[in-house]
């Protein structure tokens, strides 16, 4: 294909380079001469291992070359890939005027052009920005459709300085979030020689991944991070708790509990970060992600409660009461303080779990119950449809064969608020 990449900054050289070594034709475009009078010399701008020689390669084979201006390539290009910079200003939020100034030129060019010319944005950017701000930028330059005349793909990068080349070829996966279908096929035959899944995904998700990814590294840094500030004030060897917290690849370093949905509960979670954090205060040791992750549990609760009463119920069925299937241990279970917010706010509540009665219950978890709603024997049903009965919203808590055939034999007549999935839906 022909590429024209926009920036030759790290992310730009990097892609330019790789694409013209998988036996592309790519032309780089950078206002700064100093940095395309490096390229087209066979040096790399930016420093990076083996890239200095790919780029001589490429130069040399005629399949690389740099540029200050590329308006005029649009016409002969098949994609633009923008990898120019978006720093974050003092405030936080990404300056994208790099971004704009490209995407006014790229459709400038495009004015010119006859073939289908696709602009696959790898910068990082908030979700939206693609549709409701580049894809208008585009056609009003340029006077064309986008999807129809033109297509539009942002396609995120996850290279890693001194192991980009590798990274590049061998990425975690590749990310297409497509404005339409035809956009999506011509970058994923772009990178078809590529060793990784790919994943078809729209502009907004994939616009947010990266940022997510991100975001998640971080967390993981200061997670760790904290750890071993507590484990070194209590004389335990850190390094030695987090090789085993990363051995366990099937609740810890796995897609267990990644999955948003509604807030956590039980008898451990709660209780055991409780006592991690009230340890450290003690110690004098400051964890504030530690720290925030309760009060964050508790908005997921505040959000739903906030959903029911946005839908104006006022009459509501809870499907599930304990904090998963298969239990009547109900200690801190988040739904048993949705079900008390909505009934003190007035919304009348009825409840149906198979695993939990009272009669039967015993000790610490019967008082529990009773002092968190003392109205449960007036709310709790024997049979779910003793609970749907005149409902206007349904709230399914847990994942259970009979609630989703329940909810299936309703028709749409009723809202179903899913909190494993944290989807409404009628």
């Amino acid at each position: 294909m022909r590429i024209v990449v926009w920036g030759l900054g790290y992310v730009g050289t990097v892609s330019a380079v790789c694409l013209a070594q998988s036996g592309h034709e790519v032309i780089g475009i950078d206002p700064n001469l100093t940095k395309v009078e490096a390229v087209n010399a066979g040096r790399s701008a930016i420093k990076e291992p083996g890239l200095d020689h790919l780029v001589s390669q490429t130069v040399a084979m005629g399949r690389l070359q740099a540029r200050q201006d590329g308006i005029s390539l649009i016409p002969w290009a098949d994609v633009s890939l923008i990898c120019v910079g978006t720093p974050t200003a003092a405030d936080g939020h990404l300056m994208l005027d790099s971004v704009w100034n490209v995407t006014r030129d790229i459709g400038r060019g495009l004015r010119e052009a006859t073939n289908y010319h696709v602009v696959a944005l790898r910068s990082t950017v908030v979700p939206g920005t693609a549709r409701h701000v580049m894809s208008p930028l585009l056609e009003e330059h340029s006077g064309r459709q986008a999807g129809c005349d033109f297509g539009l793909v942002i396609n995120p990068e996850f290279t890693r300085e001194t192991s980009a080349i590798a990274d590049f070829y061998a990425p975690p996966y590749t990310i297409i979030g497509a404005l339409n279908s035809r956009s999506g096929d011509v970058i994923e035959v772009l990178y078809r020689d590529i060793r990784a899944p790919v994943y078809r995904v729209s502009l907004e998700e994939a616009e947010a991944l990266k940022l997510v990814n991100n975001a998640f590294h971080a967390l993981k840094v200061g997670f760790a991070n904290e750890i071993g500030r507590l484990c070194n004030r209590l004389g335990v060897d850190s390094h030695t708790v987090m090789q085993l917290v990363c051995a366990d690849t099937k609740l810890n370093l796995s897609s267990a509990y990644l999955r948003p949905g509604f807030a956590f509960g039980g008898s451990c979670l709660p209780k055991d970060l409780r006592a991690v954090t009230y340890n450290a205060r003690r110690l004098g040791v400051e964890l504030p992600i530690l720290e925030a992750v309760l009060p964050s549990n508790r908005l997921q609760i505040e959000a739903a409660c906030l959903k029911v009463h946005e839908l104006g119920a006022q009459r509501v069925a809870v499907l599930g009461l304990s904090f998963k299937p298969g239990t009547d241990d109900l200690r801190e279970s988040p739904i048993i303080d949705l079900i008390r917010h909505l009934w003190q706010s007035g919304v009348d509540v009825m409840v149906h779990d198979p695993d939990v009665q009272p009669a039967k219950m015993l000790g610490s978890n019967r008082e529990y119950l009773e002092r968190q709603l003392p109205q449960i024997n007036q709310i709790l049903c024997p049979e779910i449809a003793d609970a749907l009965h005149t409902c206007q919203v349904v709230i399914v808590s847990q994942k259970r064969p009979e609630f989703t055939a329940a909810v299936q034999a309703l028709n749409g007549r009723v809202t179903v608020l899913d909190l494993e999935c944290r989807t409404t839906h009628s």
